[in-house]
């Protein structure tokens, strides 16, 4: 006589530690409803409100950077898409890169890439200077003071 397990049965022990899966997948929801409110709230302050396309310009983006708060936005904004789009990337090689060695070596170039563009982009918020010391005077944008 053959048994046949309960429905809901695990198919093996449950392992321990912590489930990445799990909370991955948590981080892709939350992660994707803080990014409506952060990118819905860039388009509006960039281009809908003011003049829109054609007020983008290297003064604009000198004024934005020179507040902490646009900083912080930015740089919110950046890493929760960076990481966002990054594990929906490792989801993906993971639901079609078959192959072991295919599989490691798509991932760690997600992890790569996904670590050096977040740590540019974080320079480039915080050590944004639109008026250099010791640059050129006529390299120098109108608004800057003349050094």
């Amino acid at each position: 006589m053959t048994t046949i397990e309960a429905p809901r049965t695990p198919a093996r022990p449950a392992r321990k530690g912590v489930n990445w899966e799990k909370w991955g997948w948590i981080y892709m929801r939350a992660s994707g409803l803080v990014l409506i409110v952060l990118i819905f709230g860039h388009l509006l302050i960039n281009l809908v409100l003011g003049e829109g396309v054609k007020q983008i310009d290297f003064a604009f983006v000198a004024g934005k950077y020179a507040t902490p708060f646009w900083q912080v936005w930015d740089l919110l904004m950046l890493w929760l898409a960076l990481i966002h789009g990054g594990n929906g990337m490792r989801t993906l090689v993971n639901d079609y890169a078959h192959n072991r060695t295919v599989n490691r070596i798509l991932r760690w170039a997600i992890y790569a890439a996904v670590i050096v563009l977040i740590v540019l982009g974080t320079l480039v918020i915080f050590t944004f200077d639109p008026c250099p010391a010791g640059a050129a005077a006529d390299q120098l944008p109108s608004f800057c003071p003349a050094r």
